[in-house]
């Protein structure tokens, strides 16, 4: 049985339709995106790969062939060996590659001649690739978000997930990007996702979000730790997003973002060294009496500093020069931030 051509568009559309989906890819280019619920049966090897490449370049496309063809033989007998065994025969995968060349089509070609009903992804990645980005600068528009705007520590992130344990509808834009926005907001020993593999994420997310309903989310910057958040989000949360301005008490607020950001007292001249980057914005004097406070372990002194000369202000104006709808934002005051208060702070949000 021969294999079939999908397009990126009718893939994308439907994923599930496939038992699997098989990225033929080397591991470092599944690891920087891939499509969602892709496994990896690599081909080539990143070290073959590298191989291949430089025989390409250095001697003679007919002696990389030679070399890869090998190479490419050997990888797929060991795939069919350890994941074909036990397929049945009506098993039907989705096989791609980078531009649905050779790589994709030679796994495809085997999986076809033992008789399943194999589909190869025509463009390969990289044009599920454009589909998503097409679908990011697209969608936004359709839905109707409601932004959960408030300073730092106010409990945004427990409330967007408080809403989410209630059934609403929400769009973890930190969860996606595994950080929480910022300079201080990386997730401990978790590296951020590349920006690829963040807008395959946030495709994922707005693909799975039904238009009709409401989808909470909260204000963020155009960039969430290293990454990119896609303009077109940006400008719907910004131009047409219904604000909810989320208050909570200051000194409530200082204690959740000691909670939170409590692992940073484990490696004090790392926390430092994060602090040089706010150089530029509070000077270097503020900065240095901001560090010289954490090497004496007077945390909660830092983290007031930081809320009074700096969040704080730069919420202000971000906010206020950004979100259209602030205004007339609803306001929720928090009185706590434990599981029973926001059960009870989400009800008005659901009515």
């Amino acid at each position: 049985m021969s294999q079939t051509l999908v397009t990126a568009a009718d893939a994308a559309a439907d994923l599930q339709r496939f038992d699997t989906v098989i990225d033929v890819r080397s591991p470092a280019e599944y690891a920087e995106d891939h499509l969602p619920g892709a496994v990896n049966w690599p081909v080539l090897d990143d070290e073959q790969r590298c191989v291949v490449g430089t025989l390409f370049k250095q001697e003679s496309p007919l002696q990389a062939r030679k070399v890869g063809a090998a190479m490419v033989a050997r990888n797929i007998a060991g795939h069919l060996d350890r994941w074909v065994a036990d397929k049945p025969r009506g098993w039907q995968p989705l096989v791609y590659c980078w531009r649905g060349g050779q790589r994709s089509g030679t796994l495809a070609w085997f999986l076809g001649q033992i008789g399943f009903r194999t589909a190869q992804l025509q463009g390969g990645y990289k044009a599920f690739r454009a589909v998503v980005r097409a679908d990011l600068e697209a969608w936004p528009g359709r839905f109707d978000f409601r932004v959960l705007c408030g300073r730092t520590g106010c409990g945004k992130t427990r409330l967007l997930q408080a809403l989410a344990a209630a059934g609403a509808q929400t769009l973890d834009l930190e969860a996606l990007a595994e950080h929480r926005g910022s300079v201080l907001g990386g997730w401990p020993g978790q590296p951020q996702p590349s920006q690829k593999g963040f807008d395959t994420r946030l495709w994922l997310a707005l693909r799975n979000c039904d238009a009709a309903r409401p989808v909470f989310v909260e204000g963020e910057s155009r960039r969430i730790g290293l990454l990119r958040v896609p303009e077109s989000l940006i400008r719907q949360l910004r131009e047409h997003g219904q604000c909810v301005r989320v208050e909570l008490d200051e000194a409530a607020r200082l204690q959740l973002l000691l909670d939170e950001y409590g692992h940073l007292a484990d490696d004090v001249e790392g926390f430092c060294h994060m602090l040089d980057a706010l150089v530029e914005l509070r000077g270097r004097d503020v900065v240095r009496g901001w560090q010289e406070q954490a090497r004496a372990g007077r945390w909660a002194e830092v983290f007031t500093d930081l809320m009074q000369r700096h969040y704080d202000p730069l919420y202000e104006r971000s906010y206020r020069s950004s979100y259209r709808q602030l205004d007339k934002a609803m306001v929720l005051q928090l009185q706590a931030v434990d599981a029973t208060a926001l059960r009870q702070a989400v009800r008005p949000l659901l009515d």
